[in-house]
């Protein structure tokens, strides 16, 4: 099975708080002849049998904690798909100043170089005897006239 790494270690990340905080859960969740795997295989399964293509993060969850709990449940096959987990991040006070400030250096540094581009004057090219293929001009003299 080749799946997003992200969605695998956001459903393990899960199973384990929980198996931490809920003791009659840790025993499921050591159950022998389960893994974490398997478990993504049977969420894939089951929710391509279902059809729908978006789940909310506790039916999610609520597949991977069926799958501990059940003894004998089709794990299904193992499919080669990607999956998105869609989470907001949540950033400190902090964090979102230093993002701004990056955000706004990055700016004056893209300004600044398109400032330094528009005010170098592109320098004439050097005239030789090798690349002078101008034609020549004859040069006379205006007189002008007060009349």
């Amino acid at each position: 099975m080749k799946t997003s790494p992200h969605f695998k270690t956001t459903i393990q990340a899960y199973l384990e708080k929980r198996a931490a905080e809920d003791e009659l859960f840790a025993v499921t969740y050591a159950k022998e002849g389960k893994n974490i795997d398997d478990c993504i295989t049977y969420i894939l399964n089951t929710v391509k049998e279902s059809g729908i293509n978006g789940f909310d993060d506790s039916e999610v969850y609520s597949m991977a904690v069926h799958y501990y709990d059940e003894d004998d449940i089709e794990v299904g096959k193992a499919m080669d798909m990607e999956v998105i987990v869609n989470h907001k991040v949540k950033l400190t006070e902090k964090e979102i100043q230093k993002a701004k400030d990056d955000a706004m250096e990055a700016i004056k540094r893209e300004q600044i170089i398109k400032m330094k581009k528009k005010s170098t004057p592109t320098p004439a090219p050097v005239k030789t005897p090798e690349n002078n293929t101008s034609p020549k001009v004859k040069e006379e003299a205006v007189q002008g006239s007060l009349f």
